[in-house]
């Protein structure tokens, strides 16, 4: 099926439009709230995207309505600026830069279609997910299994709220690569008057950190659905800091600053937020519905329910002390009742 079946745009779908401003052409990998928000951010600086959605309904929907039809309905879109496909291969094929945004339990199966070559694409991962079996943060998967050079790899990362962002309030994103030079570039194309833009060079630690804050807003949420207040919340979070800054050290030990809002900010807004939908999974744990309920239930996936697995499989290999972590596991995969688990992490706190 081809580009150009799926655009209102009488260009060749072979040849999306480019910007004399940023160059690369452009390509959303996904279809949900982040996907959506990070639509919006690069169409206020670039004039054309090619947009990956796996299901043709959801792509016609969306083009007679010009919003996404199941996520951030407010945001509208000037369709004539996107070339719709739901063709893996014709999108990596046309983009030189690819942004994936599918969460990251459905990421091995988008990629299994790919007959495309990725080593000479410039990827960038908005997942903060973890390839569940695999227990490798993306940008290890797409190097290990796909051949993408470091230097071709970056993270996209930071306290980012999906439905903020398409209100336009103020967010904070850092890009991460090995190759700052490429980082810097890709920041500026998503900067604005909205979004404050830094780089990183530490790719790993900042997956890795976003792969935990999913694991502890979590246990934030068990514990709202506990009834614990406000001053143990502080402290869980003061925990978990820490103990995101023990694993990251053992995992990959450069320095860096764990209180960056890479890190810290992004462990506080999803802990604390009710936009979180780990921290509401949590909360409905926490208030005694069954995993598979609260699965059910949720419209949207709580990526946090898959990392906790993989972080804990990690985990046995590096021997970090992760009392949060093994709250966490015990209560979604050992079935632990939830207030006899948090009421032994209270204690191990100080």
């Amino acid at each position: 099926m081809s580009l150009s079946f799926f655009s209102r745009s009488p260009k060749p779908a072979s040849a999306p439009e480019k910007t004399s401003a940023e160059g690369p052409s452009i390509a959303i990998m996904g279809g949900g709230s982040w996907a959506t928000a990070i639509a919006k951010i690069v169409l206020e600086k670039v004039d054309h995207i090619t947009w990956y959605m796996r299901r043709a309904d959801s792509i016609e929907e969306f083009k007679r309505l010009e919003h996404n039809p199941s996520y951030l309905t407010s945001v509208h879109f000037d369709i004539r600026r996107i070339t719709f496909s739901c063709d893996i291969n014709e999108v990596v094929s046309a983009c030189d830069t690819l942004i994936f945004v599918t969460p990251s339990p459905y990421l091995k199966n988008h990629l299994k279609k790919l007959k495309v070559k990725l080593h000479n694409k410039f990827i960038v991962t908005a997942i903060k997910g973890i390839i569940p079996d695999e227990n490798l943060v993306c940008s290890e998967y797409f190097h290990q299994v796909y051949n993408v050079p470091d230097e071709n790899l970056a993270v996209l990362g930071g306290p980012s709220h999906a439905e903020e962002v398409a209100l336009g309030r103020l967010t904070y994103l850092t890009v991460g690569c090995a190759d700052l030079e490429k980082a810097q570039n890709f920041a500026d194309m998503i900067s604005s008057e909205y979004v404050k833009t830094k780089t990183s060079d530490d790719v790993i630690g900042i997956e890795y950190a976003s792969v935990l804050k999913n694991v502890y807003a979590i246990a934030a949420g068990i514990c709202n659905g506990l009834k614990y207040g406000d001053n143990f919340q502080s402290v869980l979070m003061a925990n978990a800091v820490q103990e995101t800054a023990r694993f990251l050290h053992a995992v990959y030990p450069i320095e860096r600053n764990v209180y960056d809002s890479v890190y810290l900010g992004d462990l506080l807004v999803t802990g604390y937020s009710n936009f979180s939908r780990n921290r509401v999974f949590g909360t409905m744990i926490g208030k005694g519905y069954s995993v598979k309920s609260a699965q059910i239930e949720m419209e949207m996936i709580a990526e946090g329910f898959y990392g906790t697995k993989c972080m804990k499989d990690i985990n046995r290999q590096l021997h970090v002390n992760m009392p949060i972590l093994d709250a966490v596991y015990n209560i979604l995969y050992e079935r632990i009742s939830p207030a006899i688990e948090i009421k032994l992490l209270t204690d191990s706190f100080r």
